[in-house]
């Protein structure tokens, strides 16, 4: 006979109660509060004893963990019908009741976060970015502008890394001075020619870098998730599971030494910047660039974002909000009668100036 197989052992579970009746409370948006949505008592969220600690870089690779890659997946036991999932998400919510599900993440092989940014917008502020968005595209088909909210719009917190450093960088370049001669053409007309005189350049710079923000999962675009700058860091909390709960958070998937080095990569457009206004004059090359990092630091912090996607003629769009600012980043149609007509346009006015011109000119 045919054995049934094993089930798999829960993992550990974070819960909060409701002080009022019971069931498992959820977060509220743009507060610090844990609400229930059954008989809608409200419980402070308690702040836990410490502020948010930027950690050693060495001292935090050489934690023991697993790699994102080789991370199974949670497997959670609603406390509310007791169905079972399984999910590589830190926190969601049950597929069947809507209970807030967030594993503990004391016992999560991964680093747990440092800090979380909550989340400021709720659920209805959220639409209302997505409608002034959609009402504000150019060149966007007029149904477009009559969407009025995502068909999905889920509250999710994205993991990043956050790098401090002391950069002293010593570079080598080249220092371009404009001067003007005059030239003679072939017609005897003589005109005034900018040329560029280039002189060698070597310096020292020294930068500070703080909060250097890097995406740490490969779920949502990086250039999508960037445009949402910028974000209030300096509103971020200490971690406690309780901001999580009713809400979606993903786990990282770029370990810390990929993020420094993209990290490393901002640094260093800041500083060929540098380089160059150290350079001086008209123009600028920077020929070489070496970099001495000290006191670098690293925390992961969860940043809240509304994703979701809107369907307009059949076809799915997805969006990203920023859920402190509000700002939206996504995916749009666009109206090619609108296209034509503003190109018609520009010809016209362009043809008006050629005719005016010409005219003056007899």
């Amino acid at each position: 006979m045919t054995q049934p197989p094993p089930v798999p052992a829960a993992s550990p579970q974070f819960s909060r109660p409701c002080e009022g009746c019971g069931a498992r409370v959820e977060f509220s948006p743009g507060t610090l509060d844990l609400v229930c949505p059954y008989c809608g008592h409200s419980q402070k969220i308690a702040a836990p004893a410490r502020q948010v600690r930027e950690h050693s870089y060495e001292q935090l690779v050489s934690t023991p963990r697993k790699p994102a890659a080789e991370i199974a997946e949670h497997h959670f036991v609603c406390s509310g019908c007791g169905a079972h999932t399984l999910s590589d998400a830190l926190s969601h919510q049950c597929q069947f009741c809507a209970a807030p599900l967030v594993a503990d993440p004391s016992e999560d092989p991964q680093i747990v976060p440092e800090a979380v940014v909550p989340f400021q917008l709720d659920r209805s502020a959220a639409r209302e970015a997505l409608r002034k968005w959609t009402r504000s595209r150019w060149f966007a088909p007029n149904r477009l502008k009559k969407v009025t909210e995502a068909e999905t719009l889920k509250s999710t917190y994205l993991p990043h890394w956050t790098f401090d450093a002391r950069t002293v960088t010593d570079y080598t370049g080249q220092r371009g001075e404009h001067y003007y001669v005059t030239v003679t053409d072939s017609d005897g007309e003589s005109r005034e020619e900018r040329r560029t005189a280039w002189y060698p350049a070597a310096g020292t710079v020294a930068r500070d870098f703080d909060d250097v923000l890097v995406v740490a999962t490969d779920r949502v675009p990086v250039d999508r998730l960037d445009a949402l700058d910028p974000w209030p860091l300096a509103e971020a909390r200490p971690f406690t599971p309780d901001f999580l709960a009713g809400h979606h958070t993903v786990r990282y998937s770029v370990e810390p030494e990929h993020g420094r080095t993209a990290a490393e990569d901002k640094m260093r457009r800041a500083i060929e910047q540098d380089c160059r206004r150290d350079i001086g004059g008209d123009e600028q090359r920077v020929d070489s660039m070496h970099t001495r990092y000290s006191d670098v630091t690293c925390k992961l912090l969860l940043l809240p974002v509304w994703s979701g996607s809107y369907l307009y003629n059949g076809k799915s769009w997805q969006v990203l909000v920023n859920g402190c600012t509000g700002e939206v980043q996504g995916d749009r149609p666009y109206s090619a009668v609108k296209i034509a007509f503003a190109v018609l346009v520009l010809l016209a006015v362009v043809a008006a100036i050629v005719l005016l011109a010409v005219g003056n000119g007899s």
